[in-house]
């Protein structure tokens, strides 16, 4: 898990790069940038908040070759290795950022590479550097005073509220390409910043699989177990699903079928299903591995637990207790008004 209250800048550098196919060139400060006391907690904000809002995705960098072959990697091994050299080391990353700045959409914008102490990974203190970059520019309006009368100037400028791209590379697992977080607000180029500029893949830990699997789940539930039994079945079974989850400290497929999937006739869709779709969740040849208790938790938070029916009737169901909906609500069929109907169990009306 990632926590960057305690994270501090110590150092950062700020360039600019513009887009290539437009003929646009880049600008490269002569020296670091120092943050003083008032911007120093602006710009942590600008830089930290869209990773503590998004959920961490974990990634590494990856050459289809060796790591020695990619060129950022390589620049952020020399950077934590030399945290002194990194000004230079930054002109360096901005250059390569502007050779990927090819595609006619990208937008030019400031580049700042921060050089971060004390961010903490799992209850560990590590190293980061962190890549940003702005883009959009917003108009606001700045105020000349003029002997008795105050003139209204339009300008423009880079909103703190928003980021518009960022990575932060954490200084662990460095022989296999870092552990790295990305964030972009503007998907319309994502392909440039994530594979042409960082070079990066999914970091395939327990994390990562743990949510592959459960996201697979949560579609085999709606394609195939809805269509087979109903709503209420499909929610069942990811509940009893992420309860599987929940329960054990490591995966096993057949282990989880034969506790998950109650009809029996749906054991080798399932597994049809996975064949079909599973390349589409990196997990071809997953049926076993170590389970994140954050990926659970993360799933349990997202999980649909609501009927809506055509009446306007919505019936929510509580998965505190995994067998409360199974034991007190049952769905049937009326010949008299041609209608499905719920009906439900209870003692008494809960004030």
């Amino acid at each position: 898990m990632l926590n960057l209250y305690s994270a501090q800048i110590e150092h950062l550098s700020i360039h600019r790069v513009g887009n290539k196919s437009r003929n646009e060139n880049y600008f490269l400060s002569k020296d670091p940038f120092t943050v003083d006391d008032e911007l120093m907690p602006l710009l942590k904000e600008y830089f930290f908040k869209p990773f503590r809002d998004k959920e961490e995705n974990y990634y590494q960098f990856k050459h289809e070759a060796d790591l020695e072959f990619h060129d950022l990697y390589q620049m952020i091994r020399k950077g934590f290795n030399n945290p002194l050299e990194l000004h230079d080391i930054s002109k360096q990353i901005t250059k390569y950022l502007f050779e990927q700045s090819k595609h006619q959409h990208i937008k030019s914008g400031e580049v700042y590479v921060t050089y971060l102490e004390n961010v903490l990974v799992d209850n560990q203190k590590v190293e980061a550097i962190g890549i940003f970059k702005s883009e959009l520019k917003h108009d606001f309006l700045q105020f000349d005073k003029n002997q008795d009368n105050l003139k209204p100037r339009l300008e423009q400028g880079v909103h703190l509220n928003k980021l518009d791209k960022g990575a932060l590379i954490l200084n662990v697992e460095k022989e296999t390409g870092y552990k790295v977080l990305s964030i972009d607000s503007n998907k319309y180029d994502t392909k440039y910043w994530l594979e042409e500029f960082l070079g990066i893949d999914f970091f395939a830990d327990e994390n990562f699989y743990t949510k592959k699997y459960l996201k697979f789940c949560e579609n085999f539930a709606k394609d195939v177990v809805r269509p087979a039994e109903d709503k209420q079945q499909e929610m069942m079974f990811m509940n009893k699903a992420v309860n599987h989850f929940a329960s054990n400290e490591d995966f096993e497929e057949s282990k989880f079928l034969n506790e998950v999937l109650d009809n029996p006739q749906l054991h080798p869709e399932f597994k049809n299903y996975k064949t079909d779709k599973a390349p589409k969740y990196n997990i071809e040849d997953l049926s076993n591995f170590p389970i994140s208790n954050t990926a659970v938790t993360s799933a349990r938070k997202k999980m649909k637990n609501v009927i809506n029916l055509d009446t306007n009737v919505q019936i929510k169901m509580d998965f505190v207790n995994s067998e409360t909906a199974e034991k007190y609500i049952e769905k049937g069929w009326d010949e008299d008004r041609q209608m499905y109907y719920y009906l439900v169990y209870f003692n008494k009306e809960e004030q």
